[in-house]
């Protein structure tokens, strides 16, 4: 075990959205002294209720931590964060680690992670996840990484009271990339779900009981299992949201036309998580890809 796994070792968190507030409760359960700071100050209650503290900016979280772990929308909260004005960056901390557990674009957190580095001397590693709240919840969470291997060992243990699974993908930007493959597997899954659902529910079968019928068969999956049920129910109490899928199916389509990859079925889930957030429905659950299938419904039937 090394240094960092310490409980004692000091943590800082910025980002405490849907995703970053869970994983904040875990790291005070696991018994980590954590400080928070963020644009939003009414977020930080759900830690700070939990024995965290609130630091007054990002320099002054900086200096107090040894790790930063950030969870925030895009790129330019990223940088905003980090190298803004009174960011965690001008703290100038030796020694400082930022776990960046957003979901942003590979060539992007390779450029902050060098500046990062040339600034102050710190390590980046890019951490992005899979498995929303219940992954959080219940720490089967997926976080995929890409940075320095010494830094990557020194946060494994503390990454791990959250998460079932902490993977070195390669050098800085392949945790975002192999995010990238993931979205493109949940981006279509989605949109195939809601089809088999919408297909079911026309040739009269339950679909809600589809998951049960080929659990353990070659189309089971933990999306299937998950979100099928969802789906027949129209539950679309939110845990991911459209919008922020479709940032990460944007980003995939630029990878795409830069490496030349062939993604057409990503192509096809993009455009049509285009149309609902046209309709408004971007800060809406991922399950609201139903209301597309719903939307071209005979009068009378499922809507």
């Amino acid at each position: 075990m090394t240094a960092m796994a310490d409980a004692r070792t000091p943590l800082g968190f910025v980002g405490l959205g849907l995703m970053g507030t869970p994983i904040a409760l875990k790291l005070r359960e696991a018994g980590y002294p954590l400080q928070v700071w963020g644009r939003t100050p009414a977020k930080l209650a759900p830690a700070l209720q939990r024995g965290a503290t609130a630091a007054g900016s990002g320099r002054a979280l900086g200096a107090a931590s040894d790790v930063v772990f950030l969870c925030v929308t895009d790129g330019a909260a990223v940088e905003a964060v980090v190298f803004g004005p009174d960011g965690i960056a001008s703290a100038k901390k030796r020694g400082l680690t930022i776990v960046d557990h957003s979901s942003i674009a590979p060539d992007v957190t390779r450029r902050l992670a060098q500046r990062f580095k040339d600034e102050t001397g710190g390590d980046w590693i890019d951490a992005p996840v899979s498995g929303g709240i219940p992954g959080v919840r219940n720490k089967t969470l997926a976080v995929m990484a890409g940075g320095d291997a010494a830094a990557f060992e020194r946060v494994r243990p503390i990454v791990m009271s959250y998460a079932g699974r902490f993977t070195l993908m390669g050098p800085s930007g392949a945790g975002q990339t192999t995010k990238l493959v993931n979205q493109i597997l949940i981006g279509v899954g989605f949109l195939v779900l809601a089809e088999a659902t919408n297909f079911a529910e026309r040739a009269g079968v339950d679909a809600a009981r589809i998951p049960e019928a080929i659990q353990g068969g070659r189309a089971d999956s933990r999306l299937l299992q998950e979100f099928m049920p969802k789906l027949a129910k129209r539950d679309y109490a939110v845990q991911g949201r459209i919008d922020i899928l479709l940032k990460d199916l944007e980003t995939i389509a630029q990878v795409a036309r830069e490496t030349k990859a062939a993604t057409p079925l990503a192509s096809i889930a993009t455009d049509v998580h285009r149309l609902l957030a046209a309709a408004g429905l971007g800060a809406a659950d991922n399950t609201e890809i139903m209301r597309f299938f719903d939307g071209l419904a005979p009068k009378g039937k499922a809507g």
